[in-house]
């Protein structure tokens, strides 16, 4: 059993460690502790995850394709088994997560050129960095996820509107009772999931202080040119034409109340020719819903 102090409180893996057996590593960034998995060897595989998940949300991936590629999979600062800095010790920004993601890259010395699976927010955050680095850059497995703004038929849900701009609302649901962690573990996926999988996407998150990333993430999202992360997507959704759609590959899970079919059919519209599977009965947790058949097509993409 693995026990880890985050912010004072301990958490551990008892109840899902079967399932997320992986050694910890850390590196420093800016005295922060950023935790990431890194396992097995060959060609180097990054995962980026979103909110409210973390590394765990990979571990079928991290099993299987660490016996032919080296798996590296951060948890981003608040997340997972990183540290969780207050907002005035740590700017809870894309910016920020876009760098923390380069410096863990560079930190790594990787020669080879990396494939990348991104989902949620960590779309956003692997593809603005793919921008600045397409010459290190093989594959990109693009799942559930935006490299644009809203697409033109779809508006922000309610409840992340009134997490991004009702403080009063926010920091006691969020912060207080948890919903977005824990509401994700019943509108995330499609599967009963398992005592053991719930106990492992939240445990990360078990206290008012440790639950911050949760909320700083949806108050990010960029909706007007004030917002600060505005830039960073206005360039991505630019530049992201220069991806090479033959080694792009979408896997969606349409029953997802956020980045539904709109945002598939927008990465379409832009890559008509890149090969698209969608399993209509999946909802935004697809790795959970469909971990075998996402599997296999994803071991066939990195050959």
């Amino acid at each position: 059993m693995t026990h880890r102090i985050i912010n004072g409180k301990e958490t551990s893996t008892q109840g899902f460690e079967d399932i997320y057996p992986f050694a910890p590593n850390y590196m420093d960034i800016n005295g922060h502790k950023l935790h990431y998995v890194d396992q097995g060897e060959g060609r180097p595989v990054v995962m980026v995850h979103g909110n409210p998940t973390w590394s765990f949300y990979y571990r079928n991936l991290i099993t299987e394709l660490s016996q032919t590629h080296r798996t590296i999979v951060p948890d981003h600062i608040g997340c997972g088994f990183s540290d969780k800095p207050d907002a005035k010790s740590y700017g809870y920004t894309l910016e920020n997560r876009v760098s923390d993601l380069g410096t863990l890259i560079d930190s790594l010395n990787l020669t080879e050129k990396i494939s990348l699976i991104v989902h949620d927010w960590g779309g956003m955050i692997g593809l603005a960095w793919a921008m600045d680095n397409l010459d290190r850059v093989d594959k990109i497995v693009i799942t559930n996820t935006a490299g644009f703004f809203l697409p033109s038929d779809k508006k922000l849900p309610l409840i992340l509107w009134m997490i991004k701009h009702l403080k009063w609302f926010s920091v006691p649901a969020v912060l207080g009772a948890n919903i977005f962690a824990g509401g994700a573990l019943f509108l995330g996926s499609e599967t009963r999931l398992s005592t053991a999988v719930k106990k492992g996407l939240i445990a990360p998150y078990n206290s008012w202080k440790n639950r911050i990333a949760t909320l700083r993430f949806v108050q990010d999202i960029p909706l007007t040119a004030e917002d600060p992360s505005y830039a960073i997507v206005d360039k991505v959704d630019r530049e992201l034409a220069r991806l090479d759609p033959k080694k792009l590959m979408f896997l969606w899970g349409p029953r997802d109340f956020v980045f539904d079919k709109s945002f598939l059919a927008e990465f379409r519209r832009r890559f008509p020719e890149t090969p698209a599977h969608v399993f209509e009965d999946a909802g935004h947790y697809l790795f959970e819903d469909k971990p075998k058949e996402t599997l296999e097509l994803i071991k066939s993409f990195l050959i």
